[in-house]
């Protein structure tokens, strides 16, 4: 009825030049308010935003757009020919995004939606952007490592017979310990979900033989000196073991990365129920038969790294030195970034 008057009071040309000014204020979307982020895993999150009744029941599509947070260090693992807006049809809130992009874990995102109704001549009305909400991205999931752990099981190889753990260091580092090697915090190395990276604290291990001597490696690109343990004084019945990664760093070479954690230890507690637990009698990677003569075991075909989460007294061991080279710094993992291009140890979930 409004809009017939105003045909009634202006001239043709006029009143069809108002009429479209009034239909756009009639069907104006409004921005999408209060959006919240909930849910969020390592390559997921849902999403949803206030808007009114009137628009909700004209609105046909979605649309979200996501970004790494400006700032941030440079995603190396997203894919960069996979747009970053999404088109969705409309439906219930929250709205689950899951899959569409290559989302990394423990990374910071930044999310802002529209709502549009899709016209005739198929282009859209659309609202104003929402606010942006910023969120950061969860660590892989039990079900993930499930899937890094099944891919390991494939590549460990058959079991070679060990008697020591070993770490190798500088002798700087050996003198200035205080005669304890102190749990530290796990670096970054490794795949990008890992549960334990910058969270967990422990001494890191070898364990790896070589094949014609049994003995540890001569080489290490850690350091000349080595603090060699009886495997026993670390691996013992009461010693829980965990599954905490599998990677490689642009090489043939495949590591595990294992947690040996004393049960009931605070180690012990932050692994139940992030990390899987593996059977010290029965697994592909390191084990141990109790009896009047223990054995011990590893994987003959990757690269152990145990974290040890306890503290480890030199007078429990011994240092020797390591009679071969010491400049393989190629080999060392500290902070080195996982391949996410191999096949072998990636998994489709965020790198």
């Amino acid at each position: 009825t409004d809009i017939a008057r105003i045909c009634h009071t202006f001239p043709k040309t006029k009143c069809r030049v108002v009429f479209l000014q009034v239909m756009a204020e009639v069907e104006l979307l409004s921005t999408p308010r209060d959006t919240e982020i909930s849910d969020v895993t390592c390559d997921s999150f849902r999403v949803t935003w206030e808007m009114p009744r009137e628009d909700a029941s004209r609105v046909t599509h979605y649309f979200i757009d996501l970004s790494r947070k400006e700032g941030s260090e440079h995603n190396r693992f997203k894919h960069r020919d996979v747009p970053t807006k999404l088109v969705a049809k409309a439906g219930p809130l929250p709205m689950a995004v899951r899959g569409h992009w290559f989302l990394s874990p423990r990374t910071e995102y930044c999310v802002a939606v529209q709502t549009a109704i899709r016209q005739p001549d198929g282009d859209y009305q659309v609202s104003e952007w929402s606010q942006v909400v910023e969120f950061c991205t969860g660590d892989y999931a039990m079900e993930h490592l499930q899937q890094l752990l099944d891919k390991a099981q494939a590549a460990a190889g058959r079991l070679l017979r060990l008697s020591v753990f070993y770490r190798n260091q500088s002798p700087e580092y050996f003198h200035y310990c205080g005669g304890a090697m102190l749990p530290s915090f796990k670096d970054n190395s490794g795949s990008h979900g890992s549960p334990i990276n910058g969270k967990l604290r422990g001494v890191f291990l070898g364990c790896n033989t070589e094949f014609d001597t049994g003995l540890p490696p001569k080489d290490s690109p850690y350091g000349p000196l080595r603090f060699q343990i009886s495997a026993d004084r670390v691996l013992t019945p009461s010693t829980n073991l965990y599954f905490a990664d599998f990677y490689c760093m642009y090489t043939a070479y495949h590591y595990v990365v294992l947690v040996l954690a004393p049960a009931g230890s605070e180690g012990d507690s932050f692994c139940k129920s992030r990390l899987p637990r593996l059977d010290l009698s029965s697994n592909p990677f390191l084990t141990f038969t109790s009896g009047d003569a223990p054995a011990f075991c590893h994987a003959s075909d990757v690269i152990l790294e145990v974290l040890y989460t306890e503290p480890l007294l030199l007078e429990h061991g011994i240092l020797v030195q390591i009679s071969g080279h010491h400049q393989l710094m190629s080999l060392s993992t500290a902070n080195a970034k996982k391949d996410p291009s191999c096949k072998v140890c990636n998994i489709s979930v965020g790198r």
